[in-house]
């Protein structure tokens, strides 16, 4: 992950609250850490779908993960909710790579900072496509400048 990260809220460009559930508590009574993957992948393909038009049953193009990392710096439990925060790193021509931000709600520092690497592939061979114009034009928007 790069040391670049900025860790406040207004360095992100778009936010999903996703409440915790009781399962992601672990027997210290904190979220587990590999659930705070699980919030990257949800802030990630919800942003996709709803702006980018991905269709996970049926489309021809998937994004699938490369790589993963994540920084922890404070704790989440249930019931809290996390702010996601979302951004564009990187935009290349068949990968994207994004950081994520995890916010306690009415907090301006992340409780965690992680990064994520979709490579786009055509669904039935696997092999690294293009990504879609659709996708394309919804990440650009997330874009740091």
């Amino acid at each position: 992950m790069s040391e670049k990260v900025s860790e406040t809220r207004n360095n992100f460009a778009q936010f999903l609250t996703i409440p915790t559930r009781w399962m992601d508590n672990d027997i210290y009574g904190h979220v587990n850490n590999v659930v705070y993957y699980s919030y990257f992948d949800t802030v990630i393909n919800e942003y996709l779908i709803r702006e980018g038009g991905l269709d996970i049953h049926g489309g021809e193009v998937i994004g699938v993960c490369a790589e993963s990392a994540c920084s922890y710096k404070a704790a989440f439990a249930f019931p809290e909710d996390v702010e996601a925060g979302l951004r564009v790193a990187h935009l290349g021509n068949r990968s994207v790579r994004y950081e994520i931000g995890l916010f306690k709600q009415g907090r301006d520092e992340a409780a965690a900072v992680g990064s994520f690497v979709h490579v786009f592939v055509e669904r039935a061979s696997m092999k690294a496509v293009p990504i879609p114009d659709g996708l394309r034009t919804a990440l650009a928007k997330l874009q740091i400048r």
